[in-house]
Order: C-alpha cells, then sequence, then structure tokens
C-alpha cells in the first residue's frame, strides 16, 4: 500500500466518524403494545429460543396420505400406524412379534441366564430385525414398515398367531405356530391377488442379529460364533468361526437352511422349499462389549412360492446334538465335534454314554467321573496289550543293554542286533505304541465334546461355578503371557497328575536320553493351553490321569515279569535259525540307507 492510498483510508474513516457523531438518525420510539400483541411477542420469544424445527408448519393428513402413496403405492392404506406386540410361549420360548411386517421382534430362552442371571434373550428386538423387501411398479416396498391385522387363537394345544395386510383387491396373511414344547416356530405366507399389485421379482428376506453376550468369557465367545448354511444339494460350509474380521460369503445355490450360531445356542430359518440364492456376513465391533458379533442373512424367495404359498420353520434353541439332529438334514453341524473321525467318536460313544448317565443323576461332576470310568473300561483291553508290551521290553532291557556296549557307537550294528533280538523273542517294537495310538481319537474327541456340551453350562461342582468354562482360584492383577490372568485349580491338578503319571512310567519304561526329559514338557505346555478351557475337560482329565496311574499300578501286580522273560527266552531258543521277516529285512534295508546317507554327508562337509 503506497502513501496515498493509506491518506485516502485514513480520510475515509475520519468522515464516518464525523457521520455517526453528529448526522445520524433518532432511532424510532418504542411502540405501546396492546393485548393483542402479548401472545404474538410471547410465540416470537418461545420459537428464538427453541429449536427451529417448531417453526416448521405440521403436515396436514392429505398431504401425507399423498406422501404415502407416492412411497408405498396399493400398500399406502397400512402405512402410519402404530407399533402392537403381541407375545406367544411355550415350555421353552419366549417369543414376541410386532404388527409391524408381522415379524418377529424379540425371543426368550426360558430355561437358560446369561452369565449375569438375567433371562437369555437369544434375539434382541433393540439389536435385531427381519425385513421383506417386495416390488411394487418399480418401487423396493418393506413390508416391516407396514402394518398387519393379527388374530391369536389356539388349535390342539398349538398357539397360532396370524397376521393379516389386506385392501379386498389382494391378501397377505403370515401364520405362526408355536407348539406346547420344542424350539421350533413353524411360519408360512398366504396371498390372494398379489399378481395385480406386485412385479413378478423375487422377494428379499434379510435377517440381522446382534449377537448378545451370554457367556462371561467374551473371546471365547466370539471364536464360537459364525454364519453357516446348508444348501440343498448336500454341501454344508461356514464362515471363519474364529476370525474376528468381516467375513462375508456369496451363496449362489438351493439354500435349505441359515443360521447364526453361538457356542451353545442358535438362531436358524429352515426353507421347507429352498431359498433361491443368498449373502451372508458377519463382523466384531469390539467397542461394544454386551455384543459378541454382528451377523446378517440375505435370502432370496422366488417371486412364485411367496405368491403360491411359502413356508418355514424358525429353529431358537440350544445346540444339543439329539435336538439338532432332528430338525433338518445336517443340522447338527451347530454343534461343533470335531474334525476327520472325531464327530463319529462324539456321535456314537461319548454322547450317547452321558446322555445315558444324565437319566440317572443331576450332579455333572459325577456325570464325567462316571464317564471316565466307562470310557477306561472300553480302552481297557488296549491298555493292558499296550502294558504286556512294555512288560516284554523291560524283561528284555538286559540283553539290549548288553547289545548297545557290544557295538559301541556302532548305531547301525546295534539297531540290526536287536531287531534281530526282537524277532526271536516274538516282540514287535511298535506293538505298545498302537494301543495308544488307537486311543488319540476318543482324547481329542473330549477335547471337542466338553467345552461345547450346552448341558454342562451352568452347572456347578465343587469349586467350579460353571463346568462350560474355566474354574479360577486366583484372579491375578497382572496377565501372563499365553496363559492369563487367572488360575485353574483343575488345570493344576490335571497337570500334576500327568508329571506324576509320566514319572511313575519313566521308571519302568526303556527310554534313555533327551527323550527323557522332553516327555516333561507336554504337561507343562497344557498347564498354559487350558487354563482358559471349560473345567468340565479338564477335570476330566485329571480323573482320567488318577484312573490311569491307578490301572497302571493294578497292572504292576497282575503282571509276571519274571515269567514273560521265561517266556521270552524259550521263544528265542525255538526261533534261532528262524528267516529275517519281510518286515524286518525292509527296515534293516532302510536303516543301511539312512546310515550310508549319513556317512556321505559327513564326507562332503
Amino acid at each position: 500500500m503506497d502513501r496515498n492510498q493509506f491518506i485516502g483510508l485514513i480520510l475515509m474513516f475520519a468522515l464516518l466518524a464525523v457521520y455517526f457523531t453528529w448526522f445520524a438518525p433518532e432511532p424510532p420510539a418504542p411502540e405501546t403494545l396492546t393485548t393483542q400483541d402479548e401472545p404474538i411477542k410471547e410465540v416470537v420469544s418461545e420459537a428464538t429460543s427453541a429449536d427451529t424445527t417448531s417453526l416448521v408448519p405440521a403436515i396436514s393428513d392429505s398431504a401425507q396420505a399423498s406422501l404415502n402413496t407416492q412411497k408405498y403405492g396399493a400398500f399406502a392404506f397400512a402405512s402410519g400406524g402404530n407399533e402392537t406386540l403381541k407375545t406367544i410361549e411355550n415350555s421353552e420360548l419366549i417369543v414376541t412379534l410386532s404388527n409391524q411386517g408381522g415379524r418377529i421382534k424379540e425371543v426368550v430362552l426360558k430355561k437358560h441366564k446369561d452369565y449375569l442371571g438375567n433371562p437369555l434373550v437369544l434375539m434382541d428386538g433393540s439389536k435385531s430385525g427381519m425385513d421383506m423387501i417386495v416390488d411394487h411398479n418399480g418401487k423396493k416396498i418393506n413390508l416391516s414398515e407396514l402394518s398387519f391385522k393379527s388374530s391369536l387363537e389356539t388349535v390342539n394345544d398349538t398357539t397360532q398367531l396370524s397376521y393379516v395386510l389386506t385392501n379386498g383387491n389382494f391378501t397377505i396373511v403370515q401364520k405362526y405356530l408355536l407348539p406346547p414344547t420344542g424350539f421350533q416356530l413353524a411360519y408360512s405366507i398366504e396371498s390372494t391377488g398379489l399378481n395385480s399389485v406386485l412385479n413378478p421379482t423375487d422377494i428379499n428376506f434379510n435377517w440381522n442379529q446382534a449377537i448378545n453376550r451370554a457367556e462371561k468369557h467374551l473371546d471365547d465367545g466370539r471364536m464360537n460364533c459364525n454364519v453357516r448354511y446348508y444348501l440343498a444339494n448336500g454341501d454344508y460350509d461356514e464362515l471363519a468361526e474364529r476370525s474376528t474380521e468381516f467375513e462375508d460369503a456369496t451363496l449362489g445355490s438351493q439354500i435349505k437352511w441359515a443360521s447364526f450360531k453361538q457356542k451353545f445356542f442358535t438362531s436358524a430359518i429352515i426353507a421347507d422349499a429352498s431359498f433361491k440364492s443368498g449373502y451372508i456376513n458377519q463382523a466384531v465391533d469390539f467397542s461394544d462389549t454386551t455384543t459378541v458379533k454382528n451377523m446378517s442373512m440375505q435370502l432370496i424367495i422366488p417371486y412364485a412360492d411367496f405368491a403360491n404359498g411359502f413356508s418355514a420353520r424358525y429353529y431358537f434353541g440350544s445346540n444339543k446334538y439329539n435336538v439338532l439332529k432332528k430338525v433338518a438334514p445336517e443340522f447338527e453341524e451347530n454343534l461343533d465335534m470335531g474334525w476327520g473321525p472325531l464327530p463319529v467318536v462324539n456321535k456314537y460313544l461319548i454322547i450317547p454314554i452321558f446322555n445315558f448317565l444324565e437319566g440317572f443323576l443331576s450332579n455333572y461332576g459325577i456325570i464325567i467321573l462316571l464317564v471316565v470310568v466307562f470310557i477306561r473300561l472300553i480302552l481297557a483291553p488296549l491298555t493292558w496289550k499296550s502294558h504286556m508290551s512294555m512288560a516284554k521290553m523291560r524283561a528284555m532291557k538286559p540283553e539290549l543293554d548288553e547289545i548297545k556296549e557290544k557295538h559301541g557307537g556302532d548305531m547301525q550294528k546295534a539297531q540290526q542286533e536287536q531287531m534281530k533280538l526282537y524277532q526271536q523273542v516274538g516282540i514287535n517294537p511298535v506293538s505298545g505304541c498302537i494301543p495308544m495310538l488307537l486311543q488319540m481319537p476318543i482324547l481329542f474327541s473330549l477335547f471337542f465334546f466338553f467345552p461345547n456340551a450346552v448341558e454342562l453350562r451352568q452347572q456347578s461342582f465343587l469349586w467350579a461355578h460353571d463346568l462350560s468354562t474355566y474354574d479360577s482360584i486366583i484372579n491375578l492383577p497382572f496377565t501372563i503371557p499365553f496363559y492369563g490372568s487367572h488360575v485353574s485349580l483343575f488345570t493344576l491338578l490335571m497337570t500334576l497328575s500327568t508329571i506324576l503319571y509320566t514319572w511313575s512310567n519313566s521308571q519302568i519304561t526303556t527310554v534313555q536320553g533327551p527323550m527323557k526329559t522332553l516327555q516333561y514338557m507336554m504337561p507343562i505346555m497344557f498347564l498354559f493351553v487350558l487354563n482358559s478351557y471349560a473345567s468340565g475337560l479338564t477335570f476330566y482329565y485329571f480323573v482320567s490321569n488318577m484312573v490311569t496311574f491307578g490301572q497302571t499300578l493294578l497292572f504292576r501286580k497282575i503282571i509276571d515279569e519274571d515269567k514273560i522273560h521265561a517266556l521270552l527266552q524259550e521263544n528265542k531258543k525255538k526261533n534261532a535259525n528262524k528267516k529275517k521277516s519281510k518286515f524286518q529285512t525292509r527296515l534293516e534295508e532302510a536303516m543301511k540307507a539312512s546310515q550310508e546317507a549319513q556317512k556321505n554327508k559327513k564326507k562332503k562337509n
């Protein structure tokens, strides 16, 4: 800015100051308000202090009707009504339904509580929703925004709740049938005259549900919750159960059922025919500790099925195998029973034994103890064979030690000599391992059964308040990596009993060197792994260890090792000139090849 511009601005400000000081007009005198003016003053005063939305004029009934007609077309007559709720119940369920859309609003399981002792709300109306979208002259009409008329009646002990939407030209009737017992709610749609108001476009059924937290261990609940489905062609699949990321899938085939599976409970819809296709997703909101996962399914109902009559069933209940298997094909997949052969063991061995004992006893700690006894009796022949094999190996220990001293560091010759001795006395060196391997499927199947058994949920035993989750005798003020912030006593007892059993076995076995030390590492690892697992599982393993320990002591007293040694010496004399078996020949060849490979490797180095 140059000097002239600066002088000009100063003169302008000076002139303005002179004008407003000596020449500005006088303000008008205040008017005297009449009584008619006072309400106006009050209204203005209220309007200036209130929200500006109060100034918007109310929409007239005719204008609202016009807007509804534009939005809903022939369905406008059912829009704008107030929501009314109806409740139906049986021995297991309390189901609340809304006249808006004639849809399920809330489901409560009567015989279950959440971890705080409150009623278990399986489907929460404040967190969930069901919508059915139809196509009316190019407009997507959500039936959940329309008011249906309801009627309630009881037919042969079955409660029937009907929701009707009609204007005389067309009618939609939704029916819900709830039997006196059970977890299933039958559902059907009947209609007339829809072709006159709907385009023949497939119907969208949308079900969004935020799964309420029902268990104490939130992280465990999130890792045992997902969307699952079964197709009409027999294929079953699911979204990643242990994932806490956003997961989704597009289902392009005929869908028989889809479910929101939790650890102990499931919400599902099962079509009598099939859904044409669908889309599912799930995600975790870590900021909300009252919710396990947010899940959604969007299923397509063929228009012809909707117009001519569509029927399905809802399932809201517990993940109990004997209940699930009766609902629909492969519906028992909503209960995690393991992989490979493990589900077979659980279905046909563990669960039948458990259910048999459950019919006589109500204390689940005692039931678990008796399950141990049953399993050990079933495995007794294999355990006996394993102990006999170990007894034979112990009887031959002096001869095996002589072979080691004779050949010194030549491991190949020592092993060949040992194999020859085994053949002569009639010992199969792997016969002791086979019975143990055959027991492994049972041990692993229990690893899946106990943590997922709804029967153990909120059942206490000794110091454990809930056998379906971990027991805690001490809550630590800090978190130990890979262990947790609590101390499980059953896990400690299981670990100590395993170490005791391992030590006892090491006194009578031929295991030497590093393997003798490494065998103690497994119990220590399980101390960390199982600290947050179901106390029913760790209690089972503890009792099983103690029973096995007693069984071992009994077998030691029964087995006469001197007699076994004498028998083996007789076998040795008989088989002194016996030719090598094919197995022994192949084994020796493999050992030679291994030795030569090691020698060549050393030469190269």
